[in-house]
């Protein structure tokens, strides 16, 4: 790959990093005006859908023909952005982040299951250091079990397996456009979205409320999302995959400091243990992609 053919897709990862790393804040800041996260979510992303017309044609013209691979696709990939969004919104931002960077974990194990991937000794290391990672983080012998403490930390592990199993689902469809795979993530948080915003209720009063600064907020987001949609796929459908992982790996940076200056958080000891072992993990999740099919 030439240099200037290198670049488009490194410079899509790091902006996608850049963005996830960052895009809790103005989650909450529409949250402490009345905006809720489900609502929030809902109106981004169907703005970056929006945004995103251009792609229908073709979108429309190959996930049918996808069958149940795409519905896979739409839902999986649905579930890990709103998941995500839900989780930090009320959790720690890098606890959840950590929770849900255990996805190599769940890809060895989807990776299995779906594509008949058989684990090599980078697999199995990769095993231990996810599982050693998650028990520092979450042990405490008052609770018995090293699990989740709260319910946004399992919405964030969930959204991290949901994440592996669409980046999956997305090898096994390898034959989908770029354009279909970044719109079945917008659609699919859209869809997953709404009837939580229904069973919620109170979406008249929120959108009554709302001032002319939360809709730019919201707009703005809405222009990012497709973007960085589109720019994160072109990025992992050009690069190597252990590549990626690395430059994903920039999120967790940016979180980290963004997380400490806007909203106070610090880690303690333990949670930087369990995020070595993690982010080691994840480095090493590049591997997995060189085992062999049964």
């Amino acid at each position: 790959m030439s240099s200037k053919q290198n670049v488009l897709p490194v410079a899509g990862i790091l902006s996608g990093a850049l963005v996830w790393g960052l895009i809790w804040y103005p989650y909450r800041v529409l949250q402490e005006t009345g905006v809720s996260g489900p609502l929030a979510t809902l109106i981004t992303y169907s703005l970056a859908m929006l945004c995103g017309a251009f792609m229908l044609p073709r979108v429309w013209r190959e996930l049918p023909r996808a069958g149940w691979w795409a519905v896979a696709l739409v839902l999986s990939a649905g579930w890990s952005n709103l998941g995500y969004v839900l989780a930090i919104l009320h959790g720690e931002v890098m606890r959840v982040l950590l929770l849900f960077y255990l996805a190599p974990l769940w890809t060895i194990l989807f990776s299995y299951w779906l594509l008949g991937e058989r684990l090599n000794r980078y697999g199995y290391l990769v095993m231990v250091l996810s599982f050693s990672g998650a028990a520092i983080m979450l042990w405490e012998p008052q609770r018995g079990l090293p699990l989740p403490q709260n319910i946004s930390e399992w919405i964030g592990l969930s959204a991290g397996m949901s994440f592996a199993l669409s980046n999956v689902v997305s090898r096994r469809a390898a034959y989908l456009s770029v354009e279909a795979k970044s719109y079945s993530v917008l659609l699919g948080t859209a869809l997953l979205t709404a009837p939580l915003l229904w069973w919620q209720g109170g979406m008249p009063a929120q959108l009554s409320a709302m001032d002319a600064q939360s809709w730019l907020i919201l707009g703005l987001l809405g222009i990012a999302l497709c973007a960085i949609s589109f720019a994160v796929q072109y990025g992992v459908t050009h690069l190597l995959s252990n590549r990626a992982m690395l430059l994903f790996m920039f999120e967790l940076v940016v979180a980290a400091i963004s997380s400490y200056f806007l909203a106070n958080e610090a880690m303690q000891l333990r949670d930087w243990l369990g995020a070595l072992l993690i982010v080691s993990a994840s480095l090493l999740s590049g591997k997995l992609y060189a085992v062999s099919k049964t």
